[in-house]
């Protein structure tokens, strides 16, 4: 990929399409273009006209004797690839605003790759098609079809979705956000969210990046740049898809595969992407980030004229890692000083609904030297309640004081100026308490990554190992099974270190085995029977030779021409499931969970994104919603997170170096608390 400076910072743009038609794209493009400020050299190319909007129009871009940066390309889709072909030896950064690729049918995929094609070949930097365009408001620069100039700030918003970049924009301007760049990415052929990210990361205008995301398109790289650029400047990303629903919208919409949601956020977490929940929360992390440093610690003071306002604010902190700052006595004797006896000196500290801005003015000073490092304001604009003049002290205290400052004016019209003046002096207003503590939490918690040291110990694969594994899976092609017998499977555990049961193997008409120690299990070893609890191909706590020949006869009878196998019954514990799924955005995945035949009803389920190490993922499992079976809880002992990391980084290692394993299924593993070793009791390795 080319350097993509030029694509958003050009010194001269050519507008193919242009158009003296009011209402069409290529009229809009070129007069956003050259009515909005934009400085550089602007061409206009139509075979249609000598001239248009008084400026010399040309037939081609060859016609152009001069340098052309980038060319914005407004045409009817069928003529895009030859337009660019042709003006490609000129110009090697493109924006193809046209639709009718990829988004509407089979021929609309084959002509983006055909134009793919024609940019790999070329070298080209092609933003879109079906695109709105981008804009850089501090050169003014309007390369889009949507009308209107933000202002320049240091958000960068990335949306996969035109018409709500073009809502975004309508609302910045009403609570004046401010942007270094908006850009539409449209069916992203070859400038992707990864691409993109790279850019946004060297911009020295961008401190915050927000994206609004349908789908990902290439899985591992997205993962390795994001968990790169997140050390560097923060990422925010609305991703829509959650539900099935919503995928299928999303795929009938832009074609973009959206991917299971619950594997999209583990890969988040692991990237250090910041994911908002909803456009209201996108805006609070984003906004606040672009006004301020992240907080030093997660300790939060509060000030309210209100106790309603306080309480609420106190109870989003409910799961968080934010906290509620503990007042010295020394502090609190200094509030009362000038605080009436009615008032909290507790945090929140509640200055009462007849507080003038003196009482705020005495709070800040006494907070000035508290351990929090972060602020909240609150105000409810009472009968009495001098709003300017409170806003008068906040903005002066936010000039002195180091620490972060936000504030909650709850009301409309009486607070509606005083907030705008807050926001002209850098001090961001929060319309609801759970809003701004979210937003708070969110910021300290990409602070405290970026601070962590990080190493990085890559994990080389096993060769031998490797190929011991396509060997087992090749025969088992051969035999045209479509996952393999479990004497396989456990030959395959036993290459990475995870524990079978003792296991004895039989064919339909083979001798039962005459020195079992009893108690046994028999069950069925087919690759059709994948759940044997459901088909009655499981039969328990075999006591005696003659149990035993009743459960083979019946397992016969069930399942006739079948393999069988005998282990030893082993004490129930704790049941887990383990496995890999192979995500089809973000390759193999490790799952972990609660097992058993409950499963599915408690759905206590949990995503490893590889690779990691060891213990990347012991800090995974005590995050995890199992992480209450490895703390001692009420006298029990708890089990041994070091043992269960080892298992699951086996199978990570197995699922980078088996990638014709299409899906593995661990379940049960029992797990212990006392000195007995986990074991994996049934094993489906799907091929």
């Amino acid at each position: 990929m080319s350097d993509l400076k030029k694509l958003f910072n050009p010194q001269s743009i050519a507008i193919i399409g242009a158009s003296q038609e009011a209402g069409k794209i290529g009229n809009i493009l070129v007069k956003n273009i050259l009515d909005l400020g934009y400085e550089g050299e602007v061409f206009l190319v139509n075979p249609k006209y000598d001239s248009l909007l008084e400026r010399k129009c040309y037939r081609s871009i060859k016609e152009i004797g001069k340098e052309v940066d980038m060319a914005i390309v407004a045409l009817p889709a069928k003529l895009v690839f030859s337009v660019i072909s042709e003006a490609s030896e000129k110009v090697k950064n493109f924006v193809v605003i046209s639709a009718g690729f990829s988004e509407t049918d089979e021929e609309g995929k084959e002509k983006e790759n055909e134009l793919c094609k024609l940019a790999q070949e070329k070298k080209l930097n092609i933003l879109g098609p079906n695109c709105l365009g981008f804009i850089m408001p501090e050169i003014k620069l309007n390369a889009s079809f949507a009308g209107g100039m933000p202002k320049a700030g240091n958000i960068s918003f990335v949306s996969q979705s035109g018409a709500l970049a073009v809502a975004i924009m309508d609302i910045a301007k009403k609570e004046n956000i401010k942007f270094s760049s908006i850009i539409s990415v449209g069916n992203k052929m070859q400038l992707d969210e990864a691409e993109l990210l790279e850019y946004l990361a060297t911009d020295e205008k961008t401190k915050v990046i927000g994206m609004y995301l349908e789908g990902i398109k290439q899985g591992k790289k997205f993962l390795e740049v994001a968990s790169r650029v997140s050390r560097i400047k923060p990422i925010v990303i609305l991703k829509a898809g959650k539900t099935a629903k919503a995928q299928k919208a999303i795929s009938s919409h832009t074609g973009a595969l959206a991917g299971s949601d619950a594997i999209m956020e583990a890969v988040f977490e692991k990237a250090g992407v910041l994911r908002a929940n909803n456009l209201e929360e996108f805006f609070s992390i984003i906004e606040l980030i672009s006004y301020e440093d992240f907080p030093k610690n997660n300790l939060v003071s509060i000030i309210t004229n209100a106790g309603g306002p306080g309480v609420l604010t106190t109870d989003a902190f409910s799961g968080k890692t934010l906290e509620l700052e503990n007042f010295s006595s020394e502090t609190k004797n200094r509030l009362r000083e000038f605080l009436p006896q009615e008032s909290s000196v507790e945090n929140p500290i509640d200055l009462l609904g007849d507080a003038m801005e003196d009482r705020y003015e005495k709070a800040l000073r006494v907070l000035d030297d508290q351990e929090s490092d972060s602020i909240v304001c609150i105000l409810t604009p009472q009968d009495q309640t001098p709003v300017a003049r409170v806003v008068d002290e906040i903005i002066e205290y936010k000039k002195k004081s180091y620490k972060k400052i936000v504030t909650v004016f709850i009301g409309g019209e009486r607070v509606e100026k005083e907030i705008a003046r807050l926001k002209e002096n850098g001090i961001l207003n929060f319309a609801y308490p759970d809003q701004a503590i979210g937003a708070i939490d969110a910021f300290y918690e990409w602070g405290k990554r970026k601070e962590k040291k990080v190493v990085v110990q890559p994990v080389e694969t096993q060769e031998e190992r490797k190929i011991r594994v396509g060997e087992i899976i090749q025969k088992a092609r051969e035999e045209n099974r479509g996952a393999l017998l479990f004497q396989k499977a456990v030959e395959i555990m036993s290459l990475y270190g995870i524990k079978t049961p003792y296991t004895v193997g039989l064919f339909d008409g083979d001798d039962l085995p005459s020195d079992v120690e009893f108690p046994v299990v028999m069950k069925v070893n087919s690759d059709k029977v994948l759940h044997k609890t459901d088909k009655q191909g499981l039969i328990l706590n075999l006591k005696n030779q003659e149990e035993l020949s009743a459960a083979y006869e019946t397992l016969k009878s069930n399942f006739p021409q079948e393999n069988y196998i005998i282990q030893a019954m082993l004490e129930i514990k704790t049941e887990l499931i383990l496995g890999i799924k192979k995500d089809p955005i973000f390759g193999p995945i490790v799952v972990f969970g609660l097992g058993g035949i409950y499963t599915e009803v408690f759905k206590m389920i949990n995503f490893l994104v590889i690779p990691n190490s060891i213990e990347e993922v012991e800090e995974e499992i005590m995050k995890s919603k199992i992480k209450f079976l490895f703390e001692e809880t009420r006298g029990q002992a708890p089990c041994d997170t070091r043992e269960l990391a080892e298992i699951l980084f086996g199978l990570s290692m197995l699922a980078q170096e088996a990638q014709d394993i299409q899906e593995l299924d661990i379940n049960p593993l029992f797990i212990y608390n006392n000195d007995k070793k986990a074991v994996a009791v049934d094993v489906k390795i799907i091929i």
